[in-house]
């Protein structure tokens, strides 16, 4: 065995540990160097490399996809031969230097975004009732968002429906770092849902302090790293998470989703009524179901009635004082139930589709409302030249 920093048919060590620097965490996605997971790396003679690498916790789901990217980072490197990867688990002091480093020493219990100043665009997609294809607009968004090239998050906050994992197509389970949770992914979303943490299909029985606890954990004890969105998906109606999410993220800001029919329309008018009272913003007004396109003319049908979105939103404008715009409107099709049931979300398996197009088109004026830095405080003095 040759010294670590001898060359070794052209791989040093110095050569393997910046590939390693290339190498992301998939669940936190920072470099693997930059977080205490590299335990050592050893070079051989003829060009053989083995990196020991620290997982975080014992029985990491990600232990495969971590082994596979180390791997293939270190087979890049001139010179090596072969890669050998051998795994260990951190220990609890190496656990809590790692949760302090993510918490850039932050306070636990912090809400990142709440904190004044955050780039962090936080929508909190509402809707008066039930079955108004609330999640599914929630799901696809997310998606498009992501595919922009965003950082994007979804919480499912709609505690005795949640559904977002099945419909964004997440399979993976949280994993727990001391007192912080890494939130699985799919389709470059990260995603944490109250499904996650409960057996099979059972339901939630919980009652107002409960739900904000819930609630809470899922916004300061989940790590989500830097993001440009979160999204977070309500339950139908005005009840304790909408008041929750005020109290905990008061510059959330609200869409609200409806159909166009009049009953509907009405109720999802009270739920952006509620802005009055928690002094939140409304971004726009989401028109779902607006109509199906007869298979064999193309002409639009309208099941649900007409005109409840530009109801909502006129209402909406009335009341608050400020204009509330109709963001999209998105007609029946067959592909997004399927999209929702199959784990694929429309915006990428069927883009060009009606829905899809107009999923994204939605998802266009959100990301052109992305985050700056215009109009907030830096905390900065400026000096008396004289």
């Amino acid at each position: 065995m040759a010294n670590e920093t001898e060359v070794a048919a052209g791989a040093t060590e110095q050569s393997v540990r910046e590939a390693l620097a290339t190498v992301h965490d998939p669940e936190i996605n920072r470099p693997i160097t930059e977080i205490g997971m590299v335990k050592s790396v050893e070079i051989g003679d003829g060009g053989s490399v083995k990196v020991a690498v620290y997982l975080t916790v014992s029985g990491c789901p990600m232990r495969e996809t971590i082994t596979q990217r180390v791997t293939d980072a270190v087979s890049a490197v001139p010179g090596v031969s072969g890669v050998s990867v051998e795994l260990d688990v951190m220990s609890e002091e190496q656990r809590r230097e790692l949760s302090t480093l993510l918490r850039g020493g932050a306070p636990e219990r912090e809400i990142p975004f709440a904190k004044p100043g955050t780039l962090t665009r936080v929508y909190a997609v509402a809707s008066g009732k039930g079955g108004v294809g609330k999640s599914s607009v929630t799901v696809n968004l997310a998606a498009a968002l992501a595919a922009d090239g965003l950082k994007v998050a979804v919480v499912d906050a709609d505690i005795y429906g949640h559904s977002v994992p099945r419909m964004l197509g997440v399979e993976g389970r949280p994993t727990q770092v001391q007192d912080m949770i890494m939130p699985p992914s799919a389709n470059g979303v990260k995603v944490i849902s109250i499904g996650m943490f409960t057996p099979g299909n059972a339901p939630v029985v919980w009652r107002g302090p409960m739900l904000h606890r819930a609630l809470q954990q899922f916004l300061a004890d989940v790590y989500w790293g830097d993001l440009d969105v979160l999204l977070l998906d309500l339950p139908p109606g005005t009840g304790d998470i909408a008041i929750s999410v005020a109290q905990l993220v008061p510059n959330a800001e609200i869409l609200i989703v409806t159909t166009p029919q009049m009953a509907a329309a009405e109720v999802a008018e009270r739920a952006g009524t509620i802005a009055l009272q928690t002094h939140q913003k409304i971004v726009g007004v989401i028109e779902n179901m607006s109509g199906m396109p007869c298979p064999h003319c193309d002409e639009m049908i309208d099941v649900f009635g007409t005109g409840g979105g530009q109801t909502v939103a006129d209402a909406l404008t009335r009341t608050v004082g400020a204009t509330v715009p109709v963001l999209g409107s998105i007609p029946i099709d067959v592909r997004l139930r399927e999209g929702g049931d199959d784990g694929r979300p429309v915006v990428l398996s069927n883009p060009d589709s009606p829905a899809g197009a107009a999923l994204r088109t939605i998802a266009g004026k959100l990301s052109g409302r992305q985050r700056g830095l215009s109009g907030l405080s830096l905390g900065l003095t400026p000096k008396n030249k004289f």
